[in-house]
């Protein structure tokens, strides 16, 4: 979230061992743990202070074959990458703290490896803005194309960026939404349930002014959320400004402080 949960009701699944018996949402078969529960049980493990070199290694151990159902499905997709990158933001804030308290933090941060995925080494940025916002750039207020894409943030990228994941995505400021733990059958009440849960603390409306003060990822990534109009439609579907208001649009200040385990 340059320039950008796990709750109750998924911590048994979240902490339980890797299953005996095939399970097509998580992509695993006997024995194995797949990959989307092999990345909620690391984001897990950054939770509880487990070991995570297991995890790790398993997700640098995957093959093509094995990914495949996060070219497949969306909702697996999405909640194999989400909870990769809130688990990579822990693991960088943990081990190289050093890199965001740098005044280079957007690129010694968020361009450092934070996981290796089917033996390709990833950094937030690439999670973020090349695989969950399809090859776009984390500049350009959500208008430009990332360039020269490796082959692959070509196989994995989303088709279209879903811009709830700006209010799924932690990377490890005050002003960040809380980390969820996310699962591919209930992907889209969950990216309602956390859009809803960050605007209600976040957003400010005051209609006698006709004046709605925003988180500035609606700054960052304008585009992402259709520019102003879509950012107004979007305010309205999630509850935050009355269905058909038209309201100026002001963004609030980042809080870049470091707030490491702000699990919800």
């Amino acid at each position: 979230m340059d320039g950008p949960a796990t709750g109750s009701e998924g911590d048994a699944e979240g902490t339980r061992a890797a299953g005996t018996e095939a399970d097509p949402t998580t992509g695993g078969g006997a024995g194995t743990a797949g990959p989307v529960r092999c990345a909620r049980e690391l984001l897990d493990a950054t939770r509880t202070g487990g070991s995570v070199e297991g995890h790790l290694a398993t997700l640098a151990s995957y093959d093509d074959a094995a990914l495949s159902p996060l070219r497949e499905d969306r909702g697996t997709a999405l909640a194999f990458w989400l909870d990769l990158y809130n688990a990579g933001t822990q693991l960088l804030l943990d081990r190289r703290p050093g890199l965001y308290e740098s005044a280079l933090r957007t690129v010694r941060f968020f361009r450092a490896d934070c996981v290796t995925v089917a033996g390709t080494p990833l950094s937030l940025d690439d999670i973020e803005h090349g695989v969950l916002r399809g090859s776009k750039s984390s500049v350009g207020f959500g208008y430009l194309p990332r360039l020269a894409p490796s082959g692959f943030e070509r196989r994995y990228r989303l088709a279209s960026v879903d811009p709830r994941i700006h209010f799924a995505l932690n990377c490890g400021a005050a002003s960040c939404p809380a980390i969820r733990g996310y699962e591919p059958d209930r992907i889209d009440d969950q990216l309602d349930r956390a859009t809803r849960s960050y605007l209600d603390a976040t957003v400010e409306y005051d209609p006698d002014a006709g004046v709605v003060r925003v988180p500035r990822v609606f700054l960052w990534y304008r585009g992402d959320f259709g520019g102003g109009s879509g950012i107004r439609e979007f305010l309205a579907r999630h509850g935050a400004v009355p269905e058909g208001a038209a309201p100026r649009l002001r963004h609030r200040s980042w809080d870049w402080s470091r707030e490491p385990g702000k699990f919800a």
